[in-house]
């Protein structure tokens, strides 16, 4: 039987949907939570603009009320691979022992901010 999550199978749930449910489990959770958009886009004169955020960075990001500790999760959906930058990204908070992580569910973001894990999933 497949893993379930809190808010139900996320076998065919878009890692933006994962995404969303996480957003809001957590902000009910006594923690601020921020989605990074990321991305560039093509300007009218043809230049590229990007976002400004480093390659690899997680998807969402926050910090817990009780305590002010921030946390990093990237969201993957079942079949979700990470790129070589996002661990690259992973090994830089790993090395400053940064709560972070790779959450597939609620239940997972949920565990990686509550337990403190530094590179659950990678």
């Amino acid at each position: 039987m497949p893993k379930q999550s809190v808010s139900g199978s996320n076998s065919f749930k878009s890692e933006h949907a994962i995404q969303n449910e996480i957003q809001i489990a957590l902000s009910k959770h006594k923690c601020s939570v921020f989605r990074a958009n990321v991305g560039k886009i093509r300007l009218p004169d043809g230049r590229f603009f990007s976002t400004g955020l480093p390659s690899g960075f997680p998807d969402l990001f926050g910090f817990r009320w009780t305590d002010g500790k921030i946390f990093f999760i990237e969201v993957k959906n079942a079949k979700g691979r990470l790129r070589p930058d996002q661990i690259v990204f992973h090994k830089m908070l790993q090395r400053h022992g940064i709560i972070h992580g790779v959450a597939r569910s609620v239940e997972d973001a949920l565990m990686i901010v509550d337990g403190e894990q530094i590179g659950y999933g990678y």
